[in-house]
């Protein structure tokens, strides 16, 4: 496993971290599964894990609590968000600060977090959702700076809305956010334009999440694919998406090198950037554990691939079903 500074955090994380959406609520025999897949992943040298009060209200917290304490001899840094009061995701611009992230449900979210992670201080807590025209409220400054002085919170963060990346750089600017989370990958390369240049400035942390565009980037999808009516996905992968996502896919794979999946070639692409701290695959099962972790090896994909896969980049905007 590699490691990067994380920003001025000076956290040193593992290149390829854990992703935990979707950890909870499983049958004993997954719980069993995933808990193993979350100790491989640590045996492999993963230490930084991204959760949410969202996944699965406070329960995938909870995991990783359980985790902590079967580890508690490393050092593991926690990422954790707080959910947005009005519970939509993403935000929209027409949304106000006070019904979404008020100062008094701030507090109250970090301090349901410690209690979930039995903790005494969060690494780095963020705000899962966010709109740029909020950066100079004081409201949400005021509650922070607070929570950090009183020693519960380290580091804070923005979770970026899907395709918005710029719809953070003022709140940036503040000097009051150390990371960022935004989708980062083969397809959706808009980051480096602007936000990717700022954090480097400014010495933020960047966490690259949907490393593999929820799964298109696996190379497994088909445009016959369905999936069951709670999985998320399902109105995720509407016609229109899937069909042009199956078809982006396949226009990649015979860049594939020999020898190498298209999920570990999407990997090596984010690990190219070294504006990158870390990304975090979701991961449920062993197998997938040691795939995703075995990308980081120091080894880069040839400048000729990289420069071709820049080729694929898909600019698309926020849509109902983007969500």
């Amino acid at each position: 496993m590699e490691y990067r500074t994380f920003g001025r955090t000076g956290w040193e994380v593992s290149e390829i971290g854990y992703g935990m959406w979707g950890m909870a609520g499983w049958t004993g025999s997954e719980s069993e599964e995933v808990n193993r897949a979350l100790d491989k992943a640590i045996e492999m040298g993963c230490n930084f894990f991204d959760t949410a009060w969202a996944y699965g209200d406070g329960l995938s917290e909870e995991i990783l609590n359980a985790v902590l304490k079967r580890h508690a001899q490393k050092t593991l840094y926690i990422a954790t968000k707080i959910p947005p009061k009005n519970r939509k995701w993403p935000s929209k611009p027409e949304f106000k600060l006070k019904d979404v992230f008020p100062a008094d449900y701030i507090i109250e979210y970090t301090e349901k977090s410690l209690k979930n992670l039995d903790v005494e201080t969060i690494h780095l807590q963020q705000f899962h959702v966010w709109e740029d025209a909020w950066a100079n409220e004081d409201e949400w400054k005021d509650t922070i700076t607070k929570l950090t002085r009183q020693g519960k919170v380290n580091a804070w963060g923005i979770s970026i809305n899907r395709w918005e990346p710029n719809n953070s750089l003022q709140t940036l600017q503040t000097g009051l956010i150390d990371a960022v989370q935004v989708i980062y990958n083969i397809f959706d390369q808009a980051p480096e334009d602007e936000l990717f240049p700022l954090c480097r400035k400014l010495d933020i942390g960047v966490i690259a999440r949907v490393p593999f565009d929820e799964g298109t980037l696996t190379g497994t999808l088909t445009k016959e694919t369905t999936f069951p009516k709670n999985d998320w996905r399902a109105t995720y992968f509407v016609p229109e998406n899937l069909n042009s996502s199956v078809d982006h896919a396949d226009a990649l794979k015979p860049l594939i090198p020999q020898g190498m999946t298209m999920a570990e070639m999407a990997l090596r692409f984010i690990l190219a950037n070294p504006d990158v701290s870390t990304t975090i695959p979701g991961m449920r099962k062993i197998k997938n554990v040691i795939a995703n972790m075995s990308a980081s090896d120091g080894k880069n994909l040839e400048q000729g691939l990289l420069q071709k896969l820049k080729q694929h980049r898909w600019d698309r905007t926020p849509t109902e079903w983007s969500q």
